[in-house]
C-alpha cells in the first residue's frame, strides 16, 4: 500500500524541520529566533514537490492542486506540532517552554499546551501563504475554467 504524495511531501517537510531545529538546537543556536524562520524553506519545498507530481501525472486542475497543496503542509504541521509537543514534555515540559518563550514572540508565561496551539495557528496560517504563493507561481501551468 502506498501513502499519498500529500502524506509523503508532509512527512518530508517534518523531518527537515525536525533536523533543522535539533541542528539548532546542537548548535546552541535555538535561542536566535530569526533562524526558527527558515522553516518555510523546508514548507514551500514540500509543497512544491506535491504540486510538480500533481503536473507531472496531468493534474492541472486550479482546486484540486490547492487542496493537495493545503494537505501537504498542514500534515507536517500537525505531526511536526505533535512531535514538538512529545519533545517538550521529554526536556521538561513548561519549563523548557518558558526558556523557548524568550527567546521567542511570546509573552508571559506559557504553557506547553498554549505555546503548541499557539504555533499550530502560527503553521496553519504559513500552509495556507505558502499554498497561495506557489498556487500563484504555477498559475499558467493549470487549466482555466
Amino acid at each position: 500500500m502506498r501513502l499519498p504524495k500529500e502524506i509523503v511531501n508532509g512527512f518530508l517537510i517534518f523531518v527537515g524541520i525536525a533536523l533543522f531545529f535539533l541542528l539548532m538546537e546542537l548548535l546552541n543556536l535555538s535561542n536566535l529566533f530569526y533562524l526558527r524562520l527558515l522553516n518555510v524553506l523546508f514548507i514551500f519545498y514540500g509543497v512544491n514537490r506535491t504540486l510538480k507530481m500533481n503536473l507531472a501525472e496531468g493534474k492541472n486542475e486550479f482546486v484540486p492542486n490547492a487542496v493537495s497543496a493545503m494537505v501537504t503542509s498542514f500534515t507536517a504541521v500537525v505531526i511536526s506540532i505533535v512531535a514538538l509537543l512529545i519533545y517538550s514534555y521529554a526536556k521538561g515540559g513548561n519549563n523548557y517552554v518558558k526558556s523557548l518563550s524568550e527567546a521567542f514572540m511570546f509573552g508571559g508565561e506559557p504553557s506547553v499546551t498554549s505555546y503548541c496551539l499557539s504555533l499550530f495557528f502560527e503553521g496553519t496560517a504559513s500552509c495556507i501563504i505558502v499554498t497561495l504563493l506557489l498556487m500563484l507561481y504555477w498559475n499558467n501551468k493549470y487549466a482555466a475554467d
